[in-house]
């Protein structure tokens, strides 16, 4: 079986037993896989063999290069501040000036130092494992979910589903989500795909070829191939064969349509062509958005959001509310409240929940979107917003956000019968925005809450190969968003046991780690100031993360700091970063709640330093929770809402839990199944949605 198969099973916790002999020592390797990696296997012991100790050495990183300071925590702290400079002006004095980048380098003041025995208590961590039949249906079915999702897919869950239609599907089914139908249409070839799409949407195809292939973001200069250019003619003319020639919609970047049919140099081959092509060089513009301003210059704003319900859809309607209400007077506004559309989806309503309860600072707006997998931010400038009309005041705000809280509840009541929800599900955020996020071991949704337990500290880590100068970074933050930078710039100076560096390391193209530690009692008594840690990953060197191996993820261990550095049976989660970008937020901690706050954020970003990148439009994902959860949702959904799992149609929890055999148990880590459109019922848990029968 191949690897992205193998890979993708490991994060839902599947192992594979790809044809072997039967094992002799099936409780040795058992125990070996237990001692060394904390893992139960509990469904499929019979099919366990040696070779697995070895897969799993490898998904868990046993083998995962020693830091700067190899003694780390300790010797750090052992050494003066002046010997820490030293370290680190030598060392950087050996790679970047004498360009010694080919080995690892280490410390030259640190002394030997004996690490005592690994006597921790870790939790198991349980596996199932499958034959390669039962793999194979097991992707099916993730991959039927995934082409069934209305949202766009992250890179690995587009990887796992090209790859599976490369090998197995002939005839693609249907595809609910535009963005996943547009990636597969490039990278298959397959026309037929564009058979669900609409002209307008070429544009759409044109970006993602254009980025993909030629490395370019911007679609105003092209400089596409002569292979490709005939893709996009064929693409044109099977568009306008069928009734999906939505002239209006494509008004709306009449300009860009102009240089592109200019530079495929496109010549129409029927009337519906003919015309298209005229109207996009001819002047004027008879856009939807152009008839829409129109009435709202004249104040005739319930015509205008009729118009835009009618020709774009509710959910563009909806998506453009602070526009038409600030421009209504109290009656009209009021009016416009009440008649709020019906057709309106669950996860809409949700968006628009999270937007205004969840309300930025008044002299703050952040806008965020979400281009070629990469999250995009825009802090509002002061022109901007002294020239802003469309600002909403706070009681329009609450107004809103109750509206919009109460038709959710309403088009969810009682769609399950009784519910038993585990209450640790409040920590779980919804899983609305996942296509930036890195795929891995122990990833849930943004915003989601883990306890650390009394008695541990945190311990960040990265370790990478194939490139040089990967620096992790931790900056605190103040509720008011004042913030003071841990990292390779600040620690040389730092000496406490709150907060420990493993030292920056700018060799390690093969093979770098650095770490820190947080001793979260230490920390809050020394910097009481401060309510969050952000955690951060960057690539000094320059290269985007795409184009190296690099892991990143958390440990909890003991304060006595028994065993190795990097104990495999310790870490709670660990993903490979590999985004088109230099630079990723990993996740947060909650000093006053003891809790991490999951980020997995991959930003569009060339910034080569941690410290110079702003931070403020992380603080919406550390309140995502009291907004709405795993716990509320279910809640709104369930008939009635029981103690006892047994006595349950539905059971929502991530514990070990005793439950009817028909009754199907729904964990954090399946990130798959999202929204459907096939009108069955979905439940979401940490990122995982099933169909109810």
């Amino acid at each position: 079986m191949k690897e992205v198969y193998k890979d993708y099973l490991f994060e839902k916790h599947i192992l594979i037993s790809e044809g072997m002999s039967e094992e002799k020592h099936v409780f040795e390797t058992l125990f070996a896989m237990a001692h060394f990696f904390g893992v139960k296997i509990t469904k499929g012991r019979e099919l366990v063999h040696h070779g697995m100790v070895k897969e799993l050495s490898k998904k868990f990183g046993e083998n995962v290069p020693e830091p700067f300071y190899r003694g780390f925590p300790q010797s750090v702290r052992n050494l003066s501040a002046e010997e820490l400079l030293f370290d680190q002006l030598l060392h950087y004095f050996n790679t970047y000036e004498l360009g010694n980048f080919d080995e690892t380098m280490h410390s030259v003041f640190e002394k030997d130092f004996k690490r005592a025995a690994f006597r921790e208590n870790t939790d198991a961590q349980e596996f199932m494992i499958q034959t390669e039949e039962d793999a194979e249906d097991t992707i099916r079915a993730i991959v039927k979910d995934l082409l069934s999702s209305s949202r766009p897919l992250n890179e690995r869950q587009y990887t796992l589903v090209l790859t599976f239609i490369r090998d197995h599907l002939d005839n693609i089914p249907d595809i609910a989500s535009k963005n996943t139908c547009v990636r597969l249409l490039i990278d298959t070839k397959n026309i037929s795909l564009a058979d669900s799409l609409n002209l307008s949407d070429v544009m759409k195809i044109v970006d993602e070829l254009n980025y993909r292939y030629y490395h370019n973001d911007n679609p105003k200069k092209l400089n596409i191939k002569n292979q490709d250019r005939k893709f996009l003619t064929a693409l044109l003319d099977r568009m306008f064969q069928g009734d999906r020639c939505d002239i209006c919609t494509c008004y709306e970047k009449k300009k860009l349509w102009n240089g592109f049919l200019h530079h495929i140099h496109y010549q129409p081959k029927n009337g519906e062509a003919e015309i298209f092509v005229r109207a996009m060089r001819e002047k004027g513009n008879e856009s939807v958005y152009s008839e829409f301003e129109k009435l709202m210059q004249e104040n005739r704003c319930r015509d205008a959001a009729k118009l835009l319900q009618k020709k774009k859809g509710t959910s563009v309607l909806l998506r453009n509310m602070d526009y038409i209400i600030s421009r209504m007077n109290r009656e009209e506004e009021q009016t416009f409240l009440l008649e709020f559309p019906e057709d309106c989806s669950t996860l809409i309503l949700l968006q628009l929940l999270f937007r205004y309860e969840g309300r930025q600072r008044k002299d703050e707006r952040i806008f965020k979107f979400t281009q070629h997998n990469l999250m995009k931010v825009h802090y509002e400038t002061p022109e901007e917003s002294e020239k802003c009309q469309s600002r909403l005041t706070e009681e329009q705000v609450k107004e809103v956000g109750k509206m919009i809280r109460s038709k959710l509840i309403e088009k969810l009541r009682n769609r399950l019968g009784k519910v038993y929800i585990e209450h640790s599900m409040k920590n779980y955020a919804l899983p609305l925005a996942e296509n930036t996020s890195q795929e891995g071991f122990g990833v849930l949704s943004k915003g989601s809450r883990i306890p650390i337990d009394e008695g541990k500290k945190l311990r960040a880590f990265t370790y990478w190969e194939k490139v040089n100068d990967i620096d992790l970074s931790v900056f605190a933050l103040t509720e008011d968003g004042d913030r003071r930078e841990f990292s390779w710039r600040t620690m040389s100076r730092h000496k406490s046991g709150a907060i420990t560096y493993s030292g920056d390391e700018t060799s390690g193209y093969l093979g770098g780690s650095e770490y820190f530690d947080i001793n979260l009692p230490e920390f809050k008594a020394l910097y009481s100031e401060y309510r969050y840690l952000i955690f951060c990953d960057n690539v000094y060197s320059g290269t985007n993360f795409s184009k190296c191996f690099c892991k990143a993820g958390y440990m909890l261990r003991d304060l006595g700091d028994s065993g190795q550095v990097y104990e495999p049976k310790t870490v709670k989660s660990a993903y490979r970063i590999n985004c088109e970008s230099t630079f990723a937020y990993l996740f947060g901690i909650d000093l006053l709640k003891n809790e991490i706050i999951w980020l997995n954020i991959a930003k569009d970003s060339k910034s080569r330093v941690a410290g110079d990148t702003t931070l403020s439009f992380l603080t919406e994902y550390f309140h995502l929770t009291e907004i709405m959860n795993m716990y509320d949702f279910f809640s709104m959904m369930a008939e009635k809402i029981v103690e006892d799992p047994m006595k349950a149609d539905v059971v929502v929890t991530n514990c070990e839990i005793e439950c009817a055999d028909e009754i199907e148990i729904i964990r954090e880590y399946d990130f798959e199944k999202n929204q459907g459109t096939n009108g069955k019922c979905k439940i979401i848990v940490e990122g995982e949605v099933r169909c109810l029968k």
